[in-house]
């Protein structure tokens, strides 16, 4: 569905959402799409989803990335968590990922209740190297549904 010239994605993703099956589907949306009242509409078709989120979101945001970030620093000592790593080489280009994931989220719930989040919240740290190039880092937040 082409976005017309004088609406943007915000508006384009319910009426895409609407003409999709995604019953049992996981839906991933990018950070234009990470917005309570769209998570809502997918809950309502009975789907999952995995939101990336960043500073489009304020306090929701910024409470997440704090958290996420604190953890890190404390090597998630405590915390209940899953942590999974990859790697993949090609094209002279190394990229390695790990993902923690954290259930327990009661706090952000009570803090930001429009947001149905049943899962978790997730930080992806990549670090890639290419031939010829300085190595590069980032980090990513996530939210989701329900992380199994």
């Amino acid at each position: 569905m082409k976005v017309s010239d004088t609406s943007n994605e915000i508006t384009a993703f319910p009426k895409l959402l609407v003409l999709l099956d995604i019953e049992s589907a996981t839906v991933t949306i990018d950070t234009m799409g990470c917005q309570y009242k769209i998570s809502d509409q997918i809950v309502e078709r009975k789907a999952d989803y995995v939101l990336a989120l960043k500073g489009n979101q304020g306090e929701f945001h910024d409470n997440i990335k704090l958290f996420l970030d604190t953890q890190l620093t404390k090597e998630f000592t405590g915390i209940s968590h899953t942590k999974s790593q990859s790697m993949e080489s090609d094209h002279g280009r190394i990229e390695q990922r790990q993902l923690w994931l954290i259930n327990d989220i009661d706090w952000l719930r009570e803090r930001h209740p429009q947001w149905q989040i049943q899962g978790g919240i997730a930080v992806v740290e990549s670090l890639r190297e290419e031939q010829g190039k300085s190595e590069s880092d980032e980090r990513r937040y996530y939210i989701n549904l329900s992380f199994v």
